[in-house]
């Protein structure tokens, strides 16, 4: 690294560098840390963000991980300084930490402007931290690095490898139908999740920190290696090492996150067969970084892009480890250059052409072929409709065939736990055919749009093998999950969408081809049902909860909140 930045130009200089009482104060109490002047004066300060917790498994090794990306900044001659923040563990936090990931970036936001930060790694991976951390830094706007928790190790359960969630889903409703008992399901417990690290499938965790690589916010194959993998260490390292060159050369978060790395992110979304969730994420990352990213987009690039990776559960064999060692992102972008912004700039290199040369395949069974995709076209479509006027989505890869044009009758329940509590009441009269819809879930009815759209299937069709339905809600779904469930209904049933006025007998069409959602009920009939409906109670009185009613928009436009989506500039803190 040749070209430095003199201390006076690195902006933690006002904090430390002036003769004023204040930098004498800033001086002092960095002493009383225990660091010499030597130590951090005319360096480049670095945040790391660390969302470590006890009680997040996807995030428990990052206590460690944090030691190796300071050590990659001393080694490049910067200052680290370790910051605690929210955790958002998808696995214990309710109603869900959906309803935090907003939360979780405006504490970002604010504690990088706030402090005397030139700067920031941030570390994450578990579903909601990823787009959360770089909401609040794009919205920032210095030099950053993000450093992805990495995927579990791959579950094990008498000689079958296991992907956690999918498997869990699998195994409950064999349950429910009778084919396992509790004894299995208590050596499942211990098979499932065995390591540290998020997800191992293409859950929301792996897609959403593939998309932060094709963002260009990682060092080069960071998203895919294995939590407890020596290469995690490593990589953590190299972060470290790259933030502190970031700093010196100017580059920041919105010279990465262009419009071209958004589509790029994108395509890299639907050819991994990812998350759902990506599309809420992305939307939202993209605002705070003042590029319009649209439902539009996703299915505009949806039909360019084949299905390449064959990792469940929208591919039917491998876990993330497999993928990895298969040549991880570098590889997988390897085989759809044609198809990405190859010359705009990443946090490793000057253009994503110069990260991905010498990329190879080395599994072309676990990465495939374009002339032999896992599907012809990306792994999400959008539909439109009377039912779903602004959008709704379908991981059509994960459902079964069948059901990809379909026509039942509704079944319509009003919240979850009415549906948890009558969904196996044989006076429902619920077949295969029915349709499962479900309401007040969204963003503001769930609260925070919780991951109930993988409706359960009644007992008495399990124990007939059926396996998969239409299922329609205002919710979402976990990335790990699957079947043909109809998902972000918007706008949300809660503040008066059309879902609101479903009622059990109604014909709905759902045909994925044709990207269309329609509710059989003429629109005299839906004027009239428009007319009687009443708005439900708001969630909260008080506090966060009532804050988020109030600001949350809704999923085609990210569920960010309105007072930070809006443009406008905020100042830089006077430190003298």
């Amino acid at each position: 690294m040749t070209d430095r930045k003199r201390p006076e130009e690195l902006r933690s200089h006002q904090w430390y560098g002036t003769d004023g009482l204040r930098s004498f104060s800033h001086r002092a109490r960095t002493r009383q840390l225990g660091y010499l002047p030597e130590e951090h004066l005319g360096k480049p300060v670095i945040a790391i963000l660390n969302t470590w917790s006890d009680i997040n498994p996807c995030h428990v090794h990052l206590r460690d991980r944090a030691q190796a990306v300071k050590r990659g900044v001393w080694q490049a001659g910067g200052f680290p300084l370790e910051f605690p923040v929210s955790t958002l563990s998808e696995t214990f936090q309710k109603p869900t930490p959906m309803l935090y990931r907003n939360l979780l970036a405006m504490e970002t936001e604010e504690l990088l402007r706030s402090y005397p930060v030139d700067g920031a790694v941030l570390m994450g991976g578990c579903d909601k931290s990823t787009p959360a951390l770089l909401m609040g830094a794009a919205s920032v706007d210095l030099p950053a690095v993000f450093v992805p928790a990495g995927p579990m190790l791959p579950g094990h359960w008498r000689g079958e490898v296991l992907g956690s969630g999918t498997d869990m889903w699998k195994y409950w409703d064999d349950k429910r139908a009778g084919l396992i008992g509790d004894c299995e399901m208590a050596e499942l417990e211990s098979g499932l999740a065995r390591s540290p690290g998020h997800c191992m499938t293409m859950g929301t965790a792996s897609t959403l920190t593939a998309a932060a690589e094709a963002l260009g916010v990682t060092v080069p194959g960071a998203s895919s290696i294995p939590a407890v993998d020596s290469g995690h260490d490593r990589m953590a390292a190299r972060s470290g090492m790259r933030i502190v060159e970031q700093v010196h050369k100017g580059r920041r978060l919105s010279d990465i996150l262009t419009r071209e790395a958004f589509e790029d992110a994108v395509t890299t979304v639907l050819g991994l067969g990812g998350s759902t969730n990506a599309v809420i994420h992305l939307i939202a990352m993209a605002g705070r970084a003042g590029v319009r990213l649209t439902l539009d987009d996703f299915d505009r690039i949806a039909r360019t892009v084949p299905v390449l990776a064959n990792v469940r559960p929208g591919g039917r064999t491998y876990l993330m480890e497999d993928f990895h060692f298969a040549g991880g992102l570098p590889g997988f972008l390897s085989r759809i250059t044609d198809l990405l912004h190859l010359d705009r700039p990443t946090v490793s290199y000057d253009t994503l052409r110069e990260q991905i040369t010498g990329a190879q395949v080395h599994d072309d069974d676990v990465i495939r072929t374009r002339d032999n995709p896992v599907a012809s076209e990306g792994g999400v479509a959008v539909l439109r409709g009377n039912l779903c006027p602004d959008g709704a989505v379908i991981k059509h890869i994960a459902a079964e065939p069948h059901l990809l044009r379909h026509t039942g009758p509704a079944v319509v329940f009003d919240d979850y736990r009415t549906m948890q509590r009558t969904i196996n009441d044989p006076s429902l009269g619920i077949t295969a055919d029915s349709v499962l819809v479900l309401r007040n879930a969204g963003p503001k009815g769930g609260p925070g749009m919780p991951e109930y759209g993988m409706l359960p299937i009644p007992d008495h069709l399990l124990k007939q093998g059926v396996r998969d339905m239409v299922r329609i809600s205002d919710a979402r779904m976990s990335g790990t999950s699957y079947g043909a469930c109809v998902l972000h209904v918007a706008p949300e049933s809660y503040i008066g969408g059309p879902l609101a006025l479903v009622r059990t007998g109604d014909l709905i069409t759902l045909d994925v081809e044709a990207r269309s959602l329609h509710l059989h009920v003429d629109d005299a009939e839906l004027d009239r049902r428009r007319a009687e409906w009443t708005p439900p109670p708001a969630r909260y009185e008080r506090g966060y909860g009532a804050l988020y009613n109030e600001q949350i928009t809704q999923a085609d436009t990210g569920c960010d909140f309105e007072f930070l989506a809006r443009p406008g500039t905020v100042p830089d803190p006077y430190a003298g």
